[in-house]
């Protein structure tokens, strides 16, 4: 990986991510990417964590996968009926994250939370979906628990020893303000507001480890300005040094998240958050793959 200030991807594994090497197509390495950050972005919520662990988590998590392959770890854990695998690199992030901006997590309620989102995630997708869902916890003293923590601390090794103990992250909010302040729009509560949203949004792609933050935030700002119809000066993304391909390319990123996906295509997805799910699906589809 490169480096302007904070790793970015180099164009080598841009073009050729190890996941795509090994089989597996772009659209989908892409909603796998964003179905871990959502797990992230959900555990966090449950867990009541700060918002900058968060946004750390899900870019280590994209890092992640520009040096790694999906054939080789699993995004998300099974849960208790599916088998849980024995490093689940989304769990792992948030695990580090919290580390990196103080605010640890105890690995108990980690684990807890995951289990109870895949649970509930199996339940949605599963013949009884239109029925209450019940969560039920796993035993704090059976094999099973305590097989997890380990694997959640082998998670946390793997991502430091692949990202070279290179964890740093730059958060865009601090950004977005000052640049807010310039097109003079922070008295727009709605523009400041739908702005934030796409930069919390943007975490569920690649971006944030691709291109430099004046580009992606010039991009929220761009759909910002178009979709409440607020006028601005001609290229005043140059203003900030970004480059207008670069702010088009953030920005179809962003919005292809809001795309209308088929229940099969959520449930293909749901159902290959472990390396185990992966391997099966290339063996079916990608001859010549295992």
């Amino acid at each position: 990986m490169s480096t302007y200030l904070y790793p970015l991807a180099s164009l080598e594994q841009i073009e050729k991510s190890p996941s795509r090497e090994d089989g597996i197509p772009e659209d989908l390495e892409e909603d796998l990417r964003a179905y871990g950050c959502k797990l992230i972005h959900q555990a966090g919520i449950l867990l009541k964590q700060k918002q900058v662990a968060v946004a750390a988590a899900q870019i280590l998590f994209q890092r992640f996968w520009f040096v790694t392959s999906m054939k080789q770890f699993g995004v998300g854990v099974g849960n208790l009926f599916s088998g849980w695998e024995s490093s689940d690199i989304g769990m792992g992030a948030l695990y580090l994250a919290s580390k990196l901006e103080e605010c640890p997590l105890r690995m108990r309620d980690l684990i807890n939370v995951y289990d109870l989102l895949l649970q509930r995630a199996t339940h949605q997708h599963g013949p009884k979906g239109d029925q209450e869902f019940h969560y039920y916890p796993m035993s704090y003293f059976g094999n099973t628990f305590y097989d997890l923590k380990d694997a959640l601390v082998v998670a946390e090794m793997q991502i430091l020893k692949r990202l070279g103990f290179n964890v740093h992250v730059v958060l865009p909010y601090g950004t977005l303000i000052n640049y807010l302040r310039v097109l003079e729009l922070t008295s727009r509560e709605d523009a400041c507001t739908r702005a934030w949203g796409y930069l919390n949004d943007a975490h569920q792609t690649p971006v944030y480890a691709v291109y430099q933050m004046p580009t992606i935030v010039c991009a929220a700002i761009f759909l910002t300005v178009r979709h409440l119809g607020i006028p601005l000066p001609p290229n005043w993304w140059e203003l900030f040094d970004a480059d207008w391909e670069d702010v088009s390319s953030v920005s179809g990123y962003i919005m292809r998240l809001y795309r209308n996906r088929t229940a099969e295509d959520s449930k293909r997805v749901q159902g290959m958050v472990s390396k185990k799910a992966v391997r099966k699906w290339l063996e079916d589809n990608v001859p010549n793959t295992i």
